[in-house]
């Protein structure tokens, strides 16, 4: 059966992590390997990937869609709605009181209390109950709607996993438990295959953020890469049929890049310590904010989404920009930072800087959602600002800022590698020494600035999606 497949492969690539061991031992895992490929099992999950796939990219497709049509109805048409000929400057303080009351309450109410837990970092492993799916998909609409600084990949994921293993632990309790790992990664395959702007760097950000390696990997990962070509192909097909586009993560205009110079990794080696000190005041932020959070989860999570209100007020007040540039999980406004950086002062620059970083510390305590877009935004923000000294073109600026803060809260650098690079297209291919060095900069600078106890992703005792 296709779940006895997935249950050996699972079992497999837990039993193997690439690092090596005994000559037979290396031997024993690729004939495992090599007999789970050619086995009926696995031939009936590769079609399970593709029936799972479908559905599950429909519904990630319209959770993004309905998440994108709320922004700007709520952002834009209610206030016109009520009167305001413009979206008032104060706006965003009931905006967020109110995402704020919605997610509280899911976390303190639901079953599955809203989904992840953000400041424990990106972990996908486990998939959640289908009880708990409608909690996390409301959490998640409340704080990446109205405004909280975070992204849609955590939620997704549980989306993915819990649709994919879900019916499975109903209908087939009793199979073994990596045989529902399987099926939840899958399914989490299929639900992010075109978020990111390609279905290969979902794969890859699963595939590190597990931990998986060994002669297991090829056979564990298959059905998952399956599942993402399909639910990138219904992605397209859903977005020209409906007019909305995929959601999926892109730079519409990007400068064309020259060759590295010695001075560009010079601000390369300084980005990457830059992004590791701030992404370490975020995270410290953040978890000393949460052990408040989870005393009063009502009270102090209205606060807090006040307080992210408040510093767009102030951004906008400040810089004379768009508060939406501190609002939100960033994916839309990196396009307009990259294209509109002239416009951008120094001193704009800063506050955006500082003031987004302190919303995305105040999300991640008290909201439900996804590290990845505010950390890409970010850093896009402080590459930028690196772009206005000597010595440092824009899209190196751009692309070394995004790759050193995404990798300092991810710990993923070869996901945070191709992030930062291929969003830039073939231009990304130029500066790839550049990105590669600020993210080795920062991953290291961000090891040696954790907690012992902090578990990388991928470790066994990384927190659970």
């Amino acid at each position: 059966m296709a779940g006895g497949a997935a249950g050996a492969g699972a079992e497999g690539a837990h039993g193997q992590d690439g690092s090596g061991g005994s000559d037979g031992s290396g031997k024993g895992a690729a004939a495992q390997a090599d007999s789970l490929l050619r086995s009926r099992g696995y031939l009936n999950l590769l079609v399970l990937a593709v029936l799972l796939g479908v559905p599950i990219s429909v519904a990630s497709f319209a959770f993004l869609a309905l998440a994108n049509k709320l922004e700007p109805l709520l952002y834009h048409d209610l206030p016109r709605s009520l009167g305001f000929h413009e979206t008032p400057p104060w706006w965003p303080l009931p905006l967020l009181a109110v995402g704020a009351v919605v997610t509280a309450l899911c976390v303190l109410f639901l079953p599955g209390a809203g989904g992840h837990e953000p400041t424990k970092g990106f972990s996908p492993s486990g998939s959640p109950a289908l009880a708990a799916l409608p909690s996390i998909v409301l959490a998640a609409l409340a704080t990446l709607a109205f405004g909280a600084v975070l992204g849609p990949e955590a939620p997704l994921l549980a989306l993915g996993g819990g649709l994919a293993a879900g019916p499975f632990r109903l209908l087939k309790p009793g199979l073994p438990e990596q045989t529902y790992a399987v099926l939840g990664a899958t399914g989490s395959f299929a639900a992010v295959s075109s978020l990111l702007g390609s279905p290969l760097l979902g794969a890859f950000l699963l595939m590190e953020a597990a931990g998986l390696g060994g002669p297991m990997l090829g056979p564990v990962l298959v059905p998952g890469l399956l599942a993402s070509g399909i639910g990138s192909l219904i992605f397209i097909g859903m977005g020209s049929w409906t007019g909305l586009g995929t959601y999926s993560l892109k730079l519409p205009s990007v400068p064309k890049a020259a060759d590295p110079t010695a001075a560009e990794f010079g601000w390369a080696l300084l980005v990457g310590l830059v992004a590791a000190l701030l992404a370490a005041g975020v995270r410290w932020l953040a978890r000393w904010l949460l052990r408040y959070v989870e005393r009063q989860r009502l009270l102090l999570t209205v606060v807090l989404g006040l307080l992210v209100a408040g510093l767009a007020i102030a951004y906008a007040q400040g810089s004379g920009k768009s508060a939406k540039d501190v609002l939100y999980s960033g994916e839309s406004a990196m396009g307009p930072l990259l294209s509109g950086a002239s416009t951008y002062s120094l001193g704009a620059l800063v506050l955006l800087v500082a003031c987004k970083s302190l919303a995305y510390s105040a999300s991640l305590s008290a909201f439900r959602g996804g590290p990845i877009f505010p950390s890409l935004f970010i850093g896009a923000a402080v590459g930028t600002f690196m772009s206005h000294l000597p010595g440092m073109p824009l899209d190196a600026g751009f692309a070394t800022g995004m790759g050193a803060m995404s990798v300092a809260m991810l710990r993923l650098p070869l996901t945070c590698v191709l992030l930062a690079t291929l969003l830039l297209g073939k231009d990304g291919v130029t500066v790839m020494p550049l990105v590669i060095v600020s993210v080795v900069v920062s991953y290291v600078v961000t090891a040696l600035l954790s907690r012992p106890a902090e578990a990388a992703p991928g470790d066994a005792h990384a927190a659970p999606a």
